[in-house]
């Protein structure tokens, strides 16, 4: 295909044209100890490929994403975050119609017909705050979303670092507009290591990458190409409202242009051996679904392992075999997994690897879908190399399953569908609490009624649902819990907690007819499917330790996690970016124990020991 033709099958830009960027890394302290360091807020013009003009970004140290930083687990960093952005802010948003002639025209490059921009977001100040997504940290330190600072000034956090080896990441969390400012680029990975990590001798150094998926959507020109200019452009549900002109908006943002590590699709030469890859979905709201693929689209089988999740190492390796008739490699925004890719019998191949969804009509999710599904290309050297790695059959040894058998207390979040009674037409957290059934009025706004898989139907009442509501669950340092996620409807939730890495106790079918969005309540109880073949069996890959879990619509999922090594006020939140901002957040704080014995006033929703 000649590169003309190329770009015009790909928005206007050739696709693996460029080199792969690779983050600086940035290691805090020698022999040992802790070191305070300083890394600057900063406005830089970056090339996002070489067919297009640089682009406004918002950087950490001057990368996007930001240099990588490599700590040793017990390590005390002390980080200054320093707000040096001065200039204009670095994109555009508005609101587009879902559909133009049949086609998404919010996945599709440049404004298009009948975009209605938001002046609002040209005037914002440089407000940013950076959550170290993962960190075991004091609630002070954590980036809480309302202690953003402005230019000049600086936010002050201290990482322990008392954690097993793991993926982080940083980024911006700033109240209502972290959508925005982590489009603009505010996004870098954290390193810890331990010394179960360092035993296995995996693949280090050179061989050892990152890859941050981001994806973009550009302003155009007259003839169509981009131009650089960053859009956030986003579905308009309805006509905009007479009073406010603001359109109602519910879902997310999704960009036709994939990046990996601030490139659009680009490529990277790779020796015939083993690659550790560390991969990290940075986008807003896009889910990708990762599938390796050769020169003529053929799915590559058996190079591709999975060792590690977002909170640390699997217990032992899971193969990615790509197949025709099974879902691809799917992460969801801020999931990370740890890869380890053989090149070693593939000298001279180029690969790609594409965002291929096997389900792209997946209703009710228009982030699926793909107009362009490049990713990046690995280009395998021909020459052979002496490489001594091999896959071990046990990655953690450390690694103890938590079941039932632990103490902890239940709790029950309730994900409500868009348009919901006092929802503003936007998906709602609803933390309940079980209640006698004849204390409320069934078939009332916030009443539900849960039928499980034993038969045995709870009530329970609402008691928060916007991020201003009472703080309603505390918890006593050093406890498990259990908090039970159930969609009633609408699209799949990557719901995030802050502080803890849980794992997954299991994913179980509901039928959520009784519930009625006209009335914010069940007519009839939400039930545990019982059909055959309903049953939900855990992945894998998702049976290690985790701090994002995807919830789909339908479906109740039950993580277990410990809630120690610091204490505070912390958040949990959907971690599709507009769904958190359009507030699908919430507050909980983590008490020493004995503060706990004199909390008097707590509709926290525990249910007890078990």
């Amino acid at each position: 295909m000649r590169d003309d033709d190329a770009r015009h099958e790909t928005g206007g830009l050739t696709p693996f044209r460029d080199p792969l960027r690779i983050p600086p890394v940035l290691r805090p302290g020698r022999g040992g100890r802790g070191e305070d360091i300083t890394v600057e807020l900063e406005a830089r013009s970056v090339r996002l490929h070489s067919q297009m003009p640089p682009s406004l970004t918002w950087t950490y140290d001057g990368h996007f994403p930001g240099p990588t930083i490599e700590v040793r687990r017990g390590q005390r960093v002390r980080v200054s975050w320093a707000n040096r952005i001065e200039g204009p802010y670095p994109l555009a948003a508005g609101t587009a119609p879902l559909t133009v002639d049949g086609e998404p025209s919010t996945a599709q490059p440049g404004r298009g017909p009948d975009f209605i921009e938001t002046k609002e977001v040209a005037d914002l100040p440089a407000w940013s705050v950076t959550h170290l997504h993962g960190a075991v940290t004091g609630g002070g330190n954590d980036g809480w979303t309302e202690n953003a600072v402005g230019v000049g000034d600086a936010q002050l956090s201290e990482y322990p670092n008392d954690q097993r080896s793991a993926m982080l990441w940083y980024h911006d969390h700033a109240l209502n507009i972290t959508r925005w400012n982590v489009l603009a680029g505010l996004v870098g990975v954290y390193l810890v290591r331990d010394e179960e990590e360092q035993a296995l001798r995996l693949p280090s150094g050179e061989y050892e990458i990152p890859l941050v998926l981001t994806d973009r959507n550009f302003e155009t020109d007259a003839d169509g190409r981009p131009t650089g200019e960053v859009l956030h452009k986003v579905p308009r549900l309805s006509d905009p409202d007479p009073e406010s002109g603001e359109p109602v908006v519910t879902i997310p943002f999704s960009g036709p242009y994939t990046l990996v590590n601030g490139v659009v699709w680009p490529h990277l030469e790779v020796e015939p051996r083993w690659y550790r890859f560390r991969l990290l979905n940075a986008a807003n709201a896009r889910v990708f679904d990762l599938a390796l693929v050769d020169e003529d689209g053929e799915l590559v089988q058996g190079v591709v392992h999975q060792i590690g999740s977002d909170g640390g190492l699997l217990p032992a390796p899971v193969p990615v075999d790509f197949d025709e008739g099974l879902p691809r490699l799917t992460i969801a925004p801020a999931e990370r997994m740890d890869l380890l890719v053989d090149f070693g019998a593939l000298r001279g191949r180029r690969l790609r690897l594409v965002n291929a969804p096997a389900d792209a009509e997946r209703p009710g999710d228009p982030a699926r879908n793909v107009p362009f599904p490049q990713v990046m290309e690995f280009r395998v050297d021909r020459r052979p190399v002496r490489d001594r790695f091999v896959l071990p059959p046990v990655i953690s040894s450390s690694f103890r399953r938590l079941t039932h058998d632990v103490p902890h207390r239940h709790r029950l979040v309730v994900l409500t569908p868009p348009g919901t009674v006092g929802g503003a037409g936007h998906p709602e957290i609803w933390e309940m609490v079980e209640v006698p059934e004849d204390s409320v009025t069934l078939g009332s706004d916030g009443v539900i009624q849960l039928t499980d898989a034993e038969g045995t139907t709870r009530t329970y009442r609402r008691v928060a649902r916007t991020f201003d509501d009472t703080l309603a669950i505390r918890i006593a340092e050093g406890d498990h819990e259990q908090w039970s996620f159930l969609n009633l409807g609408g699209p799949t939730h990557p719901m995030h907690i802050h502080l803890t890495a849980f794992q997954l106790l299991g994913r179980e079918p509901y039928l959520t007819e009784g519930f009625s969005p006209e009335l914010g309540g069940t007519t009839s109880p939400v039930a545990f499917d019982a059909s055959p073949g309903a049953g939900i069996p855990l992945a894998p890959n998702e049976q290690g330790w985790k701090d994002v879990v995807t919830v789909p619509a339908g479906q109740m999922v039950n993580v277990l996690g410990p809630y120690e090594g610091a204490q505070g006020r912390f958040m949990y939140h959907c971690h599709l970016l507009e769904h958190e901002d359009m507030g699908m957040m919430r507050p909980f704080a983590v008490l020493p124990r004995e503060v706990m014995v004199f909390d008097h006033h707590s509709p926290d929703g525990g249910h007890g020991e078990h």
